[in-house]
């Protein structure tokens, strides 16, 4: 049975989570919810506890969709955190165990050809679900403002936002970006992102990224060349990039696409 197969469920329905129902909803606008974990570049996580965390939105950007989308890929199977409680800027979600994929990758727990097929198989999965309906999707706060599609894509899926968990194995976090789109646009961005690791010449990772992304292109069964420009196109305009990473954005197109050509010869 496939992802897109499986029955809808509810994970808040647990009873577990039932019992800390007041609780979790209390937890939301919260003044202290726990101590920081993490802070990204448009919101910060907060550990509540062992089994929960709560993400919260600087700037007051609303939750909403984020979450619906969230709720809508975790019932059809797909591994990624579940939603317990969504309000305004916060989610109260699912606490994922272990490390990401990337510090997988430094420490050598993980090899280039693995993590490669790890991605492969996330996009995979993802794209085979079916597309939420009636779901409302980007607003005014958010980047992209629009994608034309029919698949869920998450736009933002690297080595970071992997987390090996203990739980439910490799597992996708941080779905700001999460739209309805195409596989090629997703699978594309992920390729620009690894690229732009490589292509930092003062970068640690820098030749690691650089065989990782020629495993990836490899892996991937989607035309990533048909989707290259309209990718770095929307990459450049991301706004969470700082002046230099957005230098970086076409001379790691160059790489993409130099690599998908070279894997392409008899």
């Amino acid at each position: 049975m496939t992802p897109a197969e499986l029955a809808p469920g509810d994970p808040s329905a647990d009873p577990g989570h039932l019992a800390r129902r007041a609780e979790i909803e209390a937890l939301l606008g919260a003044e202290d919810p726990g101590p920081l974990l993490d802070s990204g570049d448009s919101a910060d996580v907060f550990a509540v506890d062992d089994d929960l965390v709560l993400r919260r939105y600087r700037g007051g950007r609303d939750s909403a969709g984020e979450a619906a989308m969230l709720r809508h890929v975790v019932a059809h199977g797909y591994p990624a955190p579940a939603v317990l409680a969504a309000a305004g800027p916060d989610l109260v979600m699912e606490r994922l165990h272990g490390p990401t994929l990337l510090q997988s990758l430094a420490a050598g727990e993980t090899s280039i050809h693995d993590a490669a097929a790890v991605l492969a198989d996330l996009h995979v999965r993802l794209h085979a679900l079916p597309v939420p309906q009636d779901w409302e999707g980007p607003t005014h706060q958010s980047w992209p403002e629009s994608v034309v599609g029919t698949v869920v894509v998450h736009l933002d899926l690297h080595p970071g936002n992997v987390i090996l968990s203990e739980a439910h194995g490799p597992s996708v976090v941080d779905w700001c970006n999460t739209r309805i789109g195409t596989a090629e646009l997703d699978v594309a961005l992920t390729a620009l992102i690894i690229a732009e690791v490589a292509v930092d010449a003062g970068g640690v990772y820098s030749q690691a990224a650089r065989a990782l992304l020629a495993a990836f292109v490899s892996a991937v069964d989607v035309d990533v060349l048909g989707a290259l420009d309209e990718a770095a196109a929307r990459r450049a305009e991301d706004p969470s990039l700082v002046a230099g990473e957005r230098d970086l954005v076409p001379v790691a197109a160059t790489l993409v696409r130099e690599l998908i050509e070279v894997s392409a010869r008899p």
